[in-house]
């Protein structure tokens, strides 16, 4: 038994680097981490990283140790050591089986240079990259959703290098070649984006925010004649994009701000602008509250938004065109951008309210940096913000697009360039200017990303004007020069985004399957580097597969890895995941697979050498389970099941193998959580939040239930969802503006197609917006840019439209997958082998113990047993932003519940 004990522990345990003593960083060099020990009765302990790589490293090479769990695997931190003390929490207080509960477990908080508040961290600690200064904190114990309860009890200067040194001065700037923006070859890239020269057209429609910005690049290369036309167009098509909701109600603030700037860099009125007065409109729509008030006016955040704002680029844009026209902006908003300021001086993107996280965007900083100058009372704000502008900037010029960014990013670096520039940093903005003429593409255009081949509107339009030394507090059209050939032919590429309705699907499915997302064709992985497969992520990916019906032979590929028994590197099969047939079967687990067994037409019964369909069956609760047991949250939940998701899920699965008996209590259960606003909170037990991914997931899966409550129900939850839609056609969600969100209330509100036909329309639009051109999909519109590969999951089968309730593939005649080739580890199924698993190969995919030792579940249900202690504690959920490469639960992603991984969230996009 202590033979067994120890192999367990050593499956889960990370131990520490040789660490670097505190004293080697300094407030420029290096970064700090301190971890809490004091609800073990110890002290603050903190270690240093001289050449920090990300928030995992960090804990490892500054002598702290740490242990994952059984099921998450170490990517999950579950307790926490120093050097070669015991690791916190012991096993009698957490078994680490499972997932801890989101009141008890170890929390993770960052602070930049010049911050002296926590931060809760939006990125698992294997996907943070630490700066030179920073300082990660690790607190057990909770937090809530918005991470504004938990915080360590100490302050980031207190635990920095030296005690706290304060904030270090900027450099001076970076030492780069000369170099110019060819604004002209750019400013005819950007005009021959217009279709008949007149507007932006993406998806068969006008896109009026791209067209704004066509319009901003000609004017400041001075086509005259072009620039007519385009404003032309706008000025007769202004109720059209200024004022959706009709003329007599508020203008949406952006537009009529971007509007109203065009008719003053052209010389013309902004009070009387398609036949409306933009300048009025704005000083009248100014909200006088917030929420908090309890009678707010919608599209207000709080008091001082302008109506409709959305986000922190639609205020300063707003304030800024009331500037250029004369007008005084209403305190009010100009202290509403003022309080988007962080502690280290940059600007949040997003319309925050005080006490929430704050997380500088270095666009959004740029340009709220050049309406706070105008106003000529901001001095301090200015001055803050010059500071963290400067300290932002990299060795190369450029200036990263998100926090830990590793490399530039166009927009970013031309609105910053803009800002340093009118502040007379003219070196700084230099260095930028030539960083982005580096980046220019042979067609004129520029991409969004550092080394980008594909030219895009929004990040070649603030470049343009970076080039040409303005910006849009000093924009005028110039004259045009004697008509000549542009020096750079303009560019023979399509628009940024594919043509057609909707994402491209193909390309989508090229990127899900490609070798290198899609291990061997048959699993994704925890993370980069790992050889443990993410279950839940890969039957996402066979989810969207099913939905499209793009690529049969991989989805055959993916089925029969799960169904027959398939072991990843770690030797794991989907029994270890669903713990079919153990006290500790996961129920929305068990309902994920069951219900992908289904639509492949596949037996449930017989699936994964289990009847999943039985093991769902006894998984339904009886009732609350008494403490410590925490299996059973309610009476008709699943055991296990943390949330909205993993119970919609496994109803649908009951429904679908016509359990309609044993779903009946489910189904009840599922029907008393909604929310009388027509919402689902996002947990079980419920924490009181509305969620549209939750929504969605619970429409489908009462519509798949049907009879007069729950249809009554899903009305109810369709018209909730429509009245999230955002102003680009997305939806909120733990990540922002969120592909996630969006792709579900795609297939929410496609459940009443006809009557939600607009509101699909432009979700579908949003997703496309968000389509990288490897095929894969952005998180969130503000956050980290890149393809992820859960969003990508849900992207492409929420983008289908189909619910899962009906989701439905036909696999015959498809042909099974071809052997891997030598160059790779073999994976082989009980049925292939009769012997041990021998895996070898390239990339270090080769197994590790289980692998080669062929260690199945009962010594994992050993090691449970051993490890497990005080009992069972439920599984939770903390939905936050994620970053590329696996979010939610996996390896390398999620919300701070782990080092590398947050929490599994339900049945998609990485939810369990």
């Amino acid at each position: 038994m202590l033979l067994l004990l120890a192999m367990c522990v050593t499956l889960v345990t990370v131990p520490p680097a040789a660490a670097d003593p505190v004293g080697e960083c300094t407030a420029d060099r290096g970064a700090v981490v301190a971890v809490d020990f004091g609800p073990f009765a110890g002290k603050v302990e903190r270690g240093c990283d001289t050449t920090p790589t990300t928030g995992y490293e960090l804990l490892r090479e500054a002598g702290f140790t740490t242990e994952g769990t059984q099921h998450d695997g170490p990517a999950f931190i579950c307790r926490i050591g120093h050097g070669s003390g015991t690791r916190y929490p012991t096993e009698t207080q957490e078994s680490c089986v499972l997932t801890p509960p989101a009141t008890a477990y170890w929390s993770y908080w960052i602070a930049s240079p010049g911050q002296n508040t926590w931060s809760y961290s939006q990125y698992g600690a294997m996907d943070r990259k630490p700066k030179d200064g920073d300082v990660d904190a690790w607190v057990f114990g909770g937090t809530d959703a918005g991470g504004s309860t938990g915080k360590p009890d100490f302050t980031p200067d207190e635990v920095r290098a030296g005690g706290g040194t304060g904030t270090p001065g900027p450099g001076g700037p970076p030492t780069v070649p000369a170099g110019e923006i060819d604004t002209e070859a750019a400013a005819a890239w950007a005009g021959s984006a217009l279709k008949d020269g007149e507007r932006v057209v993406d998806d068969g429609a006008t896109d009026y925010p791209l067209t704004t910005e066509a319009a901003y690049a000609l004017a400041a290369d001075g086509a005259g004649r072009a620039l007519d036309k385009v404003t032309a167009y706008l000025a007769a098509h202004t109720d059209a994009y200024a004022y959706p909701s009709g003329g007599d109600q508020a203008p949406d603030a952006p537009a009529a701000a971007r509007l109203a700037l065009l008719a003053e860099v052209t010389d013309a009125d902004p009070r009387d602008f398609g036949g409306h007065d933009l300048i009025a409109a704005l000083l009248y729509n100014v909200c006088a509250a917030g929420p908090e008030s309890g009678g707010a006016t919608p599209g207000c955040t709080a008091k001082g938004d302008f109506r409709n704002a959305a986000y922190g680029d639609g205020q300063a844009l707003a304030v800024l065109a009331l500037l250029r026209a004369g007008a005084v902006p209403p305190a009010a908003a100009v202290a509403r951008l003022s309080q988007l300021q962080c502690d280290d001086g940059g600007f949040t993107s997003i319309l925050i309210r005080p006490g929430e996280n704050c997380d500088g965007d270095l666009a959004t900083t740029g340009l709220a940096t050049l309406a706070l100058r105008k106003t000529g009372s901001q001095d301090a704000a200015v001055a803050r913000a010059r500071t963290y502008l400067r300290k932002a900037q990299a060795k190369n010029g450029s200036f990263p697009g998100y926090t830990g960014a590793t490399t530039g990013s166009v927009h970013a670096t031309a609105y910053a360039a803009q800002a340093l520039r009118a502040l007379g940093d003219t070196a700084y903005a230099d260095a930028a200017v030539s960083w982005l003429s580096r980046e220019q593409l042979a067609g004129g255009g520029f991409g969004f990303e550092e080394g980008a081949t594909d030219p895009a509107l929004y990040a070649t339009a603030p470049a343009v004007l970076a080039g040409a030394g303005t910006d849009l507090a000093r924009l005028t059209a110039k004259e045009p020069g004697p008509t000549g050939p542009p020096a750079t032919a303009p560019p023979t590429t399509a628009p940024p985004y594919p043509p057609g309705e909707g994402p491209d699907l193909k390309k989508g499915v090229a990127y899900l399957t490609s070798a290198t997302s899609l291990r061997q064709g048959q699993y994704y992985t925890a993370g980069t580097g790992s050889s443990r497969a993410d279950f839940g992520l890969t039957i996402d990916g066979a989810y969207a597969l099913t939905a499209t019906g793009l690529n049969n032979g991989k989805l055959r590929g993916i089925v029969d890895f799960l169904d027959k028994g398939g072991k990843d590197g770690e030797g794991r099969t989907l029994r270890d995941w669903t713990g079919a047939g153990t006290k500790y079967a996961l129920g929305g687990s068990l309902g994920k697979a069951a219900l992908l067994a289904r639509a492949v037409g596949r037996d449930p019964r017989s699936f994964g050498g289990d009847d999943l369909v039985a093991a769902l069956d006894k998984a339904v609760c009886a009732g609350p389970s008494e403490a410590p047991d925490r299996s059973c949250a309610a009476r008709g939940a699943y055991t296990y099941a943390p949330s909205v998701f993993a119970q919609s899920l496994a109803v649908m699965a009951q429904l679908r193998a016509d359990e309609k008996a044993a779903a009946r209590e489910p189904i009840a259960y599922l029907e008393s959580l909604q929310h009388s606003s027509g919402a689902w909170p996002s947990l079980i037990p419920a924490t009181g939040d509305s969620d549209v991914d939750s929504t969605a997931i619970a429409a489908m899966a009462l519509d798949l239930a049907g009879g007069e409550k729950a249809d009554k129900a899903v009305d109810k939850a369709l018209t909730w969802i429509a009245g999230k839609q955002l102003a680009d056609g997305g939806f909120p969600g733990a990540a922002g503006d969120s592909v996630n969100s969006a792709a579900l209330a795609v297939q929410g509100l496609s459940l009443d197609a006809k009557r939600y036909a607009s509101e699909i329309a432009g979700a579908r639009k949003f997703l496309a917006g968000q389509q990288n051109s490897d095929g894969g999909f952005n998180v969130d519109r503000e956050g980290q840019r890149g393809s992820d590969l859960r969003a990508s999951t849900q992207a492409v089968s929420g983008a289908t439209g189909i619910s899962f309730g009906t989701l439905e593939r036909d696999l015959t005649g498809t042909a099974p997958q071809p052997a891997p080739s030598a160059s790779t580890p073999l994976i082989v199924t009980p049925e292939e082998s009769t012997g041990a698993i021998s895996a070898t190969g390239t990339g270090g995919f080769g197994g590790g113990a289980l692998a080669s030792t062929g260690v199945q579940l009962g010594a994992l249900i050993g090691c449970a047993a051993l490890l497990v202690g005080a009992g069972w504690r439920v599984v939770v959920t903390t939905r936050r932003r994620a970053p590329a490469g696996g979010r939610s639960g996996g390896a390398t992603g999620g919300p701070a519940r782990g080092a590398a991984g947050g929490r599994s969230r339900g049945a998609t996009g990485g939810r369990i």
